[in-house]
């Protein structure tokens, strides 16, 4: 690699004491461009790419012998210029349920916050980054945080990508919910016998995987400090049901109900950018589609891509959107 990666340790004072005990110190990869340290006059952009749901930055730069990491692909495409120099920064807001989705919430934690008024201002002041030459990327749950913090905070983030990001909450998230009840069988029909052995376990891969997902959105959605687990869920444990409340609260944050009160925020960004495979596992195709339609309906300028690939192993796509965000931050 060309570049190099640095590992900053950040202390944060909005995450102490977070609700589900998570450390406030955390290791955050910083990709640093070939020339940074032969020009010292020079200042570079800088992207904060969001991992998905379950990732950790660690596990975004990891070596594999057969794939490329993060860092290592936006190395590659400077090398053969078809991205220019820039800094990427991966911040780590993993949380003990899986995940924060990059927002504040009594569930689990300060992460918007986090990454606006902490991690950005750090980076800024340890490195010689470009004013205004600041984007924000991700995928799946990443994608999501992207598209959120862009369109509330445009003037931190005025360039934003999102891959596969969840939207559309009734069709990503709504078919989930009899799969939960169902799942609950195994524990008794109590969601709460299932959260407790869940937290208590050393190794957690066994339990299945749309009450682990659902369990931590619950926590960013719809947080209840007074609840024996901290959080409610949106649907009925013996039947699947909705809980129509919950659900609101819910859909409060469905990124295609929140673009008509962040239009004006949205219409301030000089990238907003976003893909899909039509095969997501997730149908997050139609969240996208969804969500491209109420854009133009509010007169927000953006690209919407749909490729034929699934939600899985669409790391190429980073071949498309960093070159993209590149040109846009030049």
């Amino acid at each position: 690699m060309n570049g190099r990666l640095v590992v900053e340790t950040v202390g944060s004072l909005v995450l102490k004491e977070n609700p589900l005990g998570d450390p406030r110190r955390r290791e955050v990869p910083v990709y640093v461009p070939p020339s940074y340290a032969r020009q010292p006059e020079r200042r570079y952009p800088v992207v904060f790419y969001l991992p998905g749901f379950g990732g950790t930055a660690g596990a975004a730069v990891q070596t594999h012998p057969w794939k490329e990491n993060h860092f290592e692909r936006l190395d590659r495409l400077i090398a053969e210029r078809k991205a220019p120099e820039m800094i990427l920064v991966i911040p780590d807001c993993f949380t003990a349920l899986g995940g924060s989705q990059y927002l504040d919430s009594a569930g689990t934690g300060r992460y918007e916050e986090h990454i606006v008024s902490e991690l950005v201002p750090y980076i800024d002041a340890r490195y010689r980054t470009r004013p205004g030459a600041r984007a924000v990327m991700g995928k799946s749950s990443g994608g999501y945080g992207a598209l959120r913090l862009a369109m509330r905070h445009p003037e931190v983030f005025p360039h934003a990508v999102s891959h596969s990001g969840d939207a559309l909450f009734e069709v990503c998230y709504g078919r989930e919910f009899a799969k939960c009840a169902s799942a609950l069988t195994r524990f008794g029909g109590r969601f709460e016998r299932y959260f407790s052995e869940f937290r208590k376990a050393r190794v957690k891969d066994a339990f299945p995987n749309e009450l682990v997902n659902i369990a931590a959105m619950a926590a960013c959605y719809s947080p209840a400090p007074k609840s024996p687990w901290g959080f409610e869920l949106p649907f009925d444990e013996e039947t699947g049901e909705l809980k129509p409340e919950v659900w609101r609260r819910w859909k409060q944050h469905d990124p295609v109900e929140m673009a008509p009160r962040h239009a004006a925020g949205l219409r301030k960004l000089k990238t907003l950018w976003f893909d899909c495979g039509c095969k997501d596992e997730f149908f997050l195709h139609l969240g996208a589609r969804a969500l491209s339609r109420r854009l133009k309906a509010l007169g927000v300028r953006h690209r919407y891509e749909e490729h034929g690939g699934g939600h899985f192993d669409t790391a190429s796509r980073l071949d498309v959107s960093f070159p993209l965000l590149g040109k846009a931050l030049r």
